[in-house]
């Protein structure tokens, strides 16, 4: 905290390393939340990198009250949500005028490695309502307390524990149905 403090102050007075060591601490948790609450990858690294702008325009008149990694991913959170609001409310088409996509997966600067496993866990997050997902990401991968995360879905702290709770059984049931198959 302390660090993170002095980082702040070092940032506000326009020191380049300050921000390009926030950047180093804090981008792989960001990034694993931001790829938990999305579905691409390249939409993951998109709103990271928003969040950092957005950091860097605010950071003159910045005032740390937590912690910098709290601040963070409440930010990158609140970016997945209306991400994921756009997409819903965007014009979908039928697959007959869909545009083939090529396929990065096996690019060597990939910061997720993709294996069987990752994309079974993937998949079985995707069948979460999306309020179990944020629950079960931004407590796991963004180590919030439920207090935060109640505070960032507009609830009480019980229903953001039931809806971690909920998320995490559901996720059992379906990777262990996956075992089973």
């Amino acid at each position: 905290m302390l660090q993170d403090k002095l980082l702040i102050w070092k940032l506000r007075r326009g020191s380049t390393s300050a921000l390009c060591l926030i950047y180093e601490k804090y981008r792989d948790d960001l990034l694993r939340v931001a790829a938990g609450l999305l579905k691409e990858r390249s939409e993951a690294e998109d709103v990271v990198h928003d969040v950092f702008i957005a950091f860097v325009d605010v950071s003159g008149s910045f005032t740390l009250t937590g912690s910098i990694r709290g601040y963070l991913t409440t930010c990158v959170a609140n970016k997945a949500r209306n991400m994921n609001r756009t997409k819903f409310r965007q014009r979908t088409v039928s697959l007959d005028e869909a545009e083939p996509t090529v396929s990065n997966l096996k690019r060597p600067d990939q910061w997720i490695i993709c294996d069987e496993e990752f994309q079974q866990l993937c998949n079985a997050m995707a069948q979460l309502p999306y309020e179990q997902r944020e629950a079960v990401v931004l407590h796991l991968q963004g180590a919030m307390k439920f207090k935060e995360i109640a505070e960032i879905q507009e609830t009480s702290v019980k229903t953001a524990l039931s809806r971690y709770r909920y998320g995490l059984d559901k996720l059992r049931s379906i990777l262990d149905g996956e075992v089973t198959k």
